[in-house]
């Protein structure tokens, strides 16, 4: 009897192991691990995010709902009540045995009390555990709202120099990765530890004190070889994680440049690059699973050790007659019982690890500095009428980084109600960025900006773009229908536009016919960046959504530079729509577009050199305009001179 009961925990043990051995590690542990600097690495986690876990943790006890407060405190019970049975039911089976071993009658009773201890056992950590995810499933979605919300309130240039992949995988795992931290740390590991008190208490009181030391001497073993070991390995899930992140960022940059791969033939170099990318993660993450062999054949070792002097000494008691079969079958059922879940162990530890890791990395998303806040004391920005919407710029000075070179250098300008103002000027000379600063994407540096003669850094971000549209030079649009896309500009007002006003805009954008023509109408999907319209046709979707937006401002920023001359001709009328009775700021590449502007500013390296209408920069001999009206005049006619020519050659081979 006891030779079979010591094969069956050892079997179960090693089992044990094995299931834990090959339990393969994911591929994100870690995330951004390999970038953190030594010292920083070598510092308590704890110390180092203990504000940050402090401003997370009311996400498990919201003030606001009960409900969450007892599904909380109930999985603390069940996981009190699941340990007190899981110790209590060996007790129930040593009495039995010893009943059946004298040849007694009533051993029903024991037997039937062990059975309903271990099945309360499973039945408090079954509930335990979904009375937890309750919890954990509401705290993982108010911390990713909160990630993803600091994320979208980011200014611009955390957007440009972003790599998506990355910022995705972060916001991804963080927020479950806080609740499962908690939940291996107050669930797993300190239940361990409970049941290992309480197991070693009774076997102190009860037995030799042989038993409780080996006990305590295998787990404090077990611990001190896991924890440095799996401190060691972490240097191959750093290389791990390193390589993981970059084969996902290649496969999300390749994706999103599919079509310039295919039209420059790339596919044979992405392919290769791809393949190397995965190649590195297959190296490290053989690194990482040859390394988990040798912590699991320790582990099993150190588990073994303590298993046979554990039985060992039990049989010898038995045999000498100081301890009955009951309490033989006794210790070994606390031996499987303490050191199969004890085996897991290094998982749950290295389970935190990553965890640790992983909520770094959001940590590090939401320590990301909103370049671009709303003061304290801003407010709302007022326009009682479109025929308020004057735009200032007083002296407004900008760079992108203080020590880089003005992009704007003293600017002041003003656009009244209902004119058009167009800005013109070599590339590089600031005019973009003039659109951006209106938009409060950036703050200035130095001067002013007034809207209806309100200082806009002192109005909130929101209520300021709500007064502005803009058509912008590449409309990026969302990968769902032509009537998303242009309903998507009355979504800032917190209303939904209707069919009628959908097709009310596409109408005044030229837009409409082209829509009609499609199978699915308004339905038809634009694809990804809307990959599926040309050129032209994006441009009206985003007149249509700035025409919904009813703003008092528009902003043209070279809205037609990307076109040909027939659709840019038909794209100015949807423009010259638009404008009236508006206040109407044009950043234009051809200056034909903007002939019947009411003044025209000619920017050169960040300040305006001239200013006038059309007519009278054109007549200034040697002016900046001139020369480029003339640069643009002789350009446009080489192009037809070569087309002519070559009509005239075809015509002659023909």
């Amino acid at each position: 009897m006891s030779t079979t009961t010591a094969s069956a925990v050892i079997v179960n043990v090693a089992a044990a192991t094995k299931n834990d051995g090959t339990r393969a590690p994911s591929a994100s542990e870690a995330a951004n691990g390999g970038s953190t600097k030594k010292s920083e690495a070598e510092e308590s986690f704890w110390r180092r995010h203990k504000e940050d876990l402090r401003h997370l943790l009311p996400y498990l006890w919201p003030k606001d709902q009960p409900l969450l407060k007892v599904m909380f405190t109930a999985s603390v019970i069940f996981l009190l009540a699941s340990k007190v049975a899981n110790v209590a039911s060996p007790i129930a089976l040593k009495a039995a045995v010893d009943k059946i071993a004298k040849g007694e009658n009533g051993y029903l009773q024991p037997i039937l009390i062990y059975g309903a201890l271990r099945f309360g056992a499973n039945l408090c950590a079954e509930l335990k555990d979904n009375c937890f995810a309750y919890v954990a499933a509401h705290a993982s979605r108010g911390i990713s709202l909160r990630v993803f919300t600091h994320v979208m309130d980011l200014s611009l240039r955390f957007h440009i120099n972003r790599k998506t992949g990355a910022v995705i995988r972060a916001c991804a795992r963080g927020s479950e990765s806080f609740a499962n931290l908690l939940r291996y740390i107050s669930f797993q590991i300190a239940p361990i530890f409970l049941e290992v008190g309480l197991v070693c208490a009774y076997l102190f009181s009860q037995y030799e004190w042989c038993f409780a030391v080996i006990t305590v001497g295998v787990i404090a073993a077990y611990i001190g070889f896991t924890v440095p070991f799996t401190e060691w390995r972490n240097k191959f899930r750093r290389e791990m994680v390193l390589a993981d992140d970059a084969f996902n960022q290649k496969a999300t940059d390749s994706l999103l440049n599919f079509e310039t791969i295919k039209l420059f033939c790339a596919e044979p170099h992405i392919t290769h690059t791809y393949d190397e990318a995965l190649r590195s993660t297959q190296k490290a993450t053989l690194k990482t699973t040859q390394s988990l062999a040798g912590l699991n054949l320790g582990q099993a070792l150190i588990i073994t050790v303590g298993i046979t002097a554990s039985l060992a000494l039990a049989a010898k008691r038995v045999v000498e007659g100081k301890m009955t079969v009951g309490d033989f079958v006794l210790v070994n059922t606390y031996i499987l019982q303490l050191y199969v879940p004890l085996n897991f162990l290094g998982t749950y530890y290295r389970m935190i690890k990553q965890c640790m890791v992983d909520v770094e990395s959001m940590f590090k998303l939401l320590r990301e500095h909103q370049e671009v806040e709303d003061l304290q004391d801003s407010k709302v920005l007022v326009l009682k009428s479109k025929a308020d919407a004057r735009v200032e710029f007083e002296n407004v000075t900008f760079a992108y980084n203080p020590n880089e070179r003005l992009i704007l250098n003293r600017v002041s300008f003003i656009v009244e109600p209902g004119t058009k103002v167009a800005l013109v000027g070599r590339s590089g000379a600031g005019k973009s960025t003039i659109s951006k600063l209106i938009y409060r994407l950036y703050d200035i540096q130095g001067g002013v900006i007034r809207i209806a003669g309100q200082d806009i850094k002192r109005c909130t971000q929101r209520s300021v773009r709500l007064h502005i549209g803009i058509v912008p030079q590449d409309c990026v649009l969302f990968n769902d229908t032509i009537e998303y896309n242009i309903g998507f500009g009355k979504l800032g007002t917190g209303e939904v536009a209707t069919t009628d006003e959908v097709t009310a805009a596409a109408e005044h954008a030229q837009f409409d016919d082209f829509v009609r023509r499609q199978p699915l109408g308004y339905n038809t999907l634009v694809g990804e960046r809307g990959l599926r319209l040309s050129g032209g046709e994006k441009q009206r979707v985003a007149i249509a959504r700035a025409l919904l937006k009813n703003p008092p401002i528009m902003v043209y920023d070279e809205a037609t530079s990307s076109l040909d001359t027939h659709t840019e001709k038909q794209i100015m009328v949807a423009i010259n729509f638009a404008a009236q009775g508006r206040t109407n700021l044009v950043i234009a590449h051809r200056l034909s577009t903007v002939m019947d502007s009411d003044n025209i500013l000619v920017l050169k390296e960040g300040e305006i050199v001239e200013s006038g209408d059309h007519v009278t920069l054109h007549g200034k001999q040697r002016g900046l305009y001139r020369d480029m009206w003339e640069q643009q005049l002789n350009s446009k006619n080489s192009r037809e001179d070569r087309v002519a020519s070559a009509a005239a050659l075809n015509g002659g081979a023909s």
